[in-house]
């Protein structure tokens, strides 16, 4: 009986912890200029954002966008209101490129121009303060 009890204890445990650790993206950093960066990787058809994209203030930003592919893919990014455009690039295998542009609390959008990939939509941003 003891046994099965520490056995559904462990297994709960790690039913959790899976669960939570996705969740647990990391927060951006903003280096002593007040620059706030974002790491984007690029695979086949969707990016992966290295840090939360949630509770996001506006100001300067650099993206920081790598393309894990084997292919050459883009990099577009606007402002969500107003459907101004802050970057736009192409990006070669394995290629690094920073994207530094000015967030505002209109939010903002992105996605590749090159591979199909749907709009990234972030709503919510707050004036800086």
């Amino acid at each position: 009986m003891k046994t099965l009890k520490t056995f559904l204890t462990l297994v709960t445990f790690i039913t959790g912890l899976a669960v939570t650790t996705p969740a647990l993206a990391d927060l951006p950093t903003t280096d002593e200029n007040g620059v706030t960066r974002i790491h984007l990787d690029q695979y086949g058809g969707y990016f992966d954002a290295k840090e939360t994209l949630a509770s996001l203030k506006a100001g300067t930003y650099e993206f920081v966008v790598t393309n894990k592919t084997n292919k050459v893919v883009g990099f577009q990014i606007q402002n969500y209101k107003t459907r101004e455009q802050l970057d736009k690039f192409p990006l070669d295998p394995n290629q690094t490129r920073i994207s530094r542009v000015e967030i505002t609390d209109d939010g903002f959008r992105y996605r590749c121009p090159i591979n199909p990939t749907p709009w990234y939509d972030v709503e919510g941003v707050t004036k800086a303060k």
